[in-house]
C-alpha cells in the first residue's frame, strides 16, 4: 500500500556538507591528513542521497528491496544514500489507440479506434503491482474495447429492438468503455480521466456490402414517404371530382384514375396516363 514520506530537506544537508568541506580544509592545514581523507569519504558517501522532486511527480524509495515510501512534495530533498530512488510523473497522459478490428455484438466487423486520459494515482501499485504500467495502460484498453464492442450492435438495421447501439448511444458506449477500462487499470494504481470513441467504422470487407444497405433503406423510405404522399393526393382528388359531380365514376373507372394517377406520382419519370377524360365521359 502507497505510504506518503517527507524526506530530509536538501538544504540542511547541503549546509552539513559545507561544514565538512570546512573541516576537512582545517584538518589538512593543521597536517591531520589521516581524519582529513575520513571527512572527504563521509562528504562523497553523503551526496547520492539528493535528490529533486518536480511538479506532478513522484519519487518512490526501496532500501535493499523493502519500500520505505512515495515523496509526491516538489522540491529539493536528502534521503540515506542507500536508498534506491524511482521517479514517477503523476501528470495526466493521453494516447489514441490504433482502430481495432472487433465484431460488434450482432458479429459483424468494425473498426474501433479510442482516446483514454490517465494518471498515476498510486505509486506504489504502478511501481510494484504490474511489471511495465504504461504498457500494461495499453493492452488493457485494448481488451476493455473488445469487451465494450461485443455488448452493442453497430446500428440498429439489423438489432431493430436495441435501444443503445455503437453509432447512436455515443454517451452511453463512452461510459460503459471508461467503466470498463478504470475497473482494469485499478489494479495498477491508475485513474482513468475520461475514456471515449474517436473511429468507428465498418471493416472494410464489409464496409461496401453495409453501404449498399444503407443506400437501400434511405430508397426505400424515401419511395414510403412519396407513395404515403401519393395516396392522400389521390384520395384528395377523388373527393374533390365526386363532390364537384365532375366526373361520374363507377368502380371499373375508379380504379384505373387512381392506377394513373399512382404512375404519374410515384414515377421517377413523366408518365403518360392510359385513360382520359374523353373516354371517362364515354
Amino acid at each position: 500500500m502507497e505510504k506518503i514520506t517527507k524526506p530530509i530537506s536538501g538544504y540542511i544537508m547541503v549546509f552539513i556538507e559545507l561544514l565538512i568541506i570546512a573541516a576537512i580544509v582545517v584538518l589538512v592545514g593543521t597536517g591531520s591528513f589521516v581524519l582529513g581523507i575520513i571527512f572527504g569519504i563521509i562528504f562523497i558517501f553523503l551526496l547520492p542521497g539528493f535528490f529533486i522532486v518536480e511538479p506532478n511527480k513522484a519519487m518512490v524509495l526501496l532500501l535493499f528491496g523493502a519500500y520505505k515510501g512515495s515523496v509526491k512534495s516538489n522540491g529539493f530533498f536528502w534521503v540515506n544514500p542507500f536508498m534506491i530512488k524511482q521517479k514517477i510523473s503523476m501528470r495526466v497522459r493521453n494516447f489514441e489507440n490504433t482502430p481495432l478490428k472487433v465484431n460488434d455484438k450482432i458479429g459483424n466487423p468494425v473498426m474501433v479506434g479510442t482516446i483514454v486520459v490517465w494518471k498515476v494515482e498510486d505509486t506504489f501499485k504502478a511501481s510494484f503491482e504490474v511489471n511495465d504500467y504504461e504498457n500494461f495502460v495499453h493492452l488493457q484498453a485494448d481488451a476493455a474495447v473488445r469487451k465494450m464492442a461485443g455488448l452493442y450492435p453497430y446500428d440498429n438495421f439489423e438489432a431493430e429492438d436495441a435501444e443503445v447501439t455503437l453509432r447512436s448511444g455515443v454517451e452511453d458506449v463512452n461510459k460503459s468503455l471508461e467503466d470498463e477500462i478504470s475497473e482494469r487499470l485499478q489494479h495498477a494504481g491508475i485513474k482513468v480521466i475520461e475514456a471515449r470513441i474517436s473511429h468507428l467504422a465498418y471493416a472494410s470487407e464489409i464496409a461496401s456490402a453495409m453501404l449498399q444497405r444503407q443506400q437501400a433503406s434511405a430508397i426505400v423510405a424515401a419511395r414510403r414517404k412519396i407513395v404515403d404522399g401519393a395516396v392522400g393526393m389521390v384520395e384528395m382528388a377523388l373527393d374533390d371530382l365526386k363532390e364537384k359531380e365532375i366526373i361520374d365514376f363507377d368502380l371499373e373507372k375508379r380504379a384505373t384514375m387512381v392506377s394513373n394517377l399512382m404512375v404519374v406520382l410515384c414515377s421517377d419519370k413523366s408518365a403518360s396516363p392510359v385513360l382520359n377524360v374523353g373516354t371517362l365521359h364515354q
